[in-house]
């Protein structure tokens, strides 16, 4: 009898084992879920400083090249040896910036901005072009000067810095040591990881097919259609893979944001699909039309009908997940709202892809961003008094026109740093910044199609050259993808919200270091990852 105890108990041993594995599991799930839901956001002041530290990055980084270049000559040293510096320059202070410097966010930028003043300063005071000349005689020749570049580095530099700040997110906000107000909002509120959602479907319109067709090269709208169904199967593919593998795993979710069986790859190739089905019977000219017709039909939608109570409470009032539509209402509905900030963005993109090659035009180009930025602004405000609050979980009409205003903005920054950079090089003979306008090469010749000028590749640029911002571009969808494949890996193994300052900083930045060094390696080697 004893015997038959001890064989007993030493069977039950494991089984009693793995419940309290799977229970402590679930435990550890139902904590993450905790941790990142109930969220109210933060403030348009701190989004925008927030977003204001990436651009001054570049130029810090850009002035200190020419400084080197004043000094020393041109900068020759290792691939290995240029990814570190991109790394420390771009991505630490946008890690250091949303982690352990945002209680004190708003010197960031201003140290920043101040080191490059005195970078700025020291580089016209020794100045070895227009020596003679005055301020105010240099800004009249640079005004005058023809831009000789084969592309608009602004907008590759605003889509690889979503990139990053999404990148870093997806992970830091599952440590303690990224503020709770940065996540996404639970109902209502501006998150700075809400914006990211919508600026990464504005960011993907400003290079659509549909923004680059009046380059002169068009084609039927029948196959260019069935061109784009086509192309978004990997979106699909991604969503299916992620959809499996977090049940699979039985990894944590915010239900709030998508639903059950919704996730953004979804989001991303229903509204490629629904833009160019849309941008097939109506004139590209005219997207912004069809956007606001969206965003207002689908807020009087929500305010007249059930279906707002539906997306927050579910069909019997009790946040039920029952059924398709019901499981996935938040992922569904939203649709509507990312599709017009989509629509918004390739209007956005037939503005600036427009070929300009003075440097005049650009400078009024930006003035007439940044009003059309500070309009929306204020339509935003009026909004949320009048109408409704900002929502994410809905993308409802204030949630529409904050997008695309921050993005506007955002955009507007990064052009002014670009020409920032075209300053200092106009002050240094022959220096030369990875991803500007370069107006010191003669012009290409040649050229198969307009098109090229509208692309995001950076064709006229040696795509070999060390720069981390055109190692990004060269495979952004396979850097978002390991970004998220990184963050699965990392919550395994970890248990992040219950690691100190130190050690979370070090993974995040362990963990940014990877992803730059895979898309570094790609891009030293020239291997482009799109099969489709």
């Amino acid at each position: 009898m004893q015997l038959w105890k001890s064989i007993k108990l030493h069977l039950e041993g494991p089984k009693k084992e793995a419940l309290r594995n799977k229970a402590r599991r679930m435990s550890e799930k139902v904590l993450k879920e905790a941790f990142v839901s109930n969220l109210n956001g933060t403030s348009l002041t701190e989004i925008t400083l927030g977003l204001s530290v990436p651009p001054v990055c570049v130029v810090c980084r850009g002035l200190l090249l020419i400084l080197y270049h004043l000094q020393w000559g041109e900068l020759k040293c290792s691939w290995q040896c240029s990814l570190l510096l991109d790394f420390i320059l771009l991505v630490v202070p946008v890690v250091l910036s949303c982690t352990i410097l945002s209680p004190i966010l708003l010197f960031v930028p201003l140290c920043l901005s101040a080191l490059c003043t005195i970078t700025l300063c020291v580089l016209y005071t020794k100045r070895n072009n227009y020596v003679r000349l005055n301020f105010k005689e240099i800004i009249d020749v640079l005004l005058n000067t023809k831009l000789k570049s084969n592309n608009v580095p602004s907008v590759t530099v605003l889509r690889v810095l979503i990139n990053i700040l999404t990148a870093v997110s997806i992970l830091a906000v599952d440590f303690p040591l990224f503020p709770r107000r940065y996540a996404k909002t639970e109902t209502y509120g501006t998150g700075v990881m809400d914006f990211g959602v919508g600026g990464y479907i504005f960011a993907n319109a400003l290079v659509s097919p549909e923004a680059r067709q009046h380059c002169g090269v068009l084609q039927k709208k029948g196959s260019s259609l069935t061109k784009q169904i086509i192309s978004v199967w990997p979106l699909a593919f991604l969503g299916v893979c992620r959809f499996i593998s977090v049940k699979a795993v039985d990894y944590h979710e915010h239900m709030s944001e998508y639903g059950v069986h919704w996730n953004f790859f979804f989001t991303l190739a229903v509204v490629r699909i629904g833009a160019s089905v849309v941008l097939t019977i109506l004139p590209v000219y005219k997207s912004w039309m069809m956007a606001v017709f969206l965003a207002v039909m689908y807020q009087l939608t929500l305010e007249t009908t059930t279906l707002k109570m539906f997306i927050l409470n579910g069909s019997d009032g009790t946040g039920t997940r029952e059924g398709f539509l019901n499981a996935n209402r938040e992922g569904v509905f939203s649709v509507f709202g990312y599709l017009a900030i989509y629509m918004a963005g390739v209007q956005v993109g037939l503005y600036v892809l427009r070929k300009r090659t003075m440097i005049g035009d650009w400078v009024k180009a930006i003035g007439f961003l940044l009003v059309t930025s500070f309009t929306l602004f204020i339509i935003f405000h009026i909004l949320q008094v009048y109408i409704e609050a900002n929502s994410r979980r809905m993308a409802n009409l204030p949630f529409i026109v904050w997008v695309v205003a921050q993005c506007l903005a955002f955009l507007s920054t990064i052009f002014f740093a670009d020409l920032v950079l075209i300053f200092a090089q106009h002050l240094i003979n022959g220096s030369k910044v990875p991803c500007t306008w370069n107006f010191s090469n003669a012009l290409l010749k040649n050229k198969k199609t307009d098109e090229s000028f509208f692309s995001s590749s950076t064709k006229d640029q040696n795509q070999s050259d060390p720069c981390l911002i055109n190692a990004i571009n060269r495979n952004q969808l396979l850097f978002f993808l390991l970004a998220n494949v990184m963050t699965g890996l990392v919550n395994t193994l970890i248990d992040t919200i219950h690691s100190s300052n130190s050690f979370s900083l070090s993974v995040l930045l362990l963990y940014m270091f990877c992803n730059c060094l895979v898309m570094y390696i790609l891009h030293v080697k020239s291997i482009t990852l799109k099969f489709w």
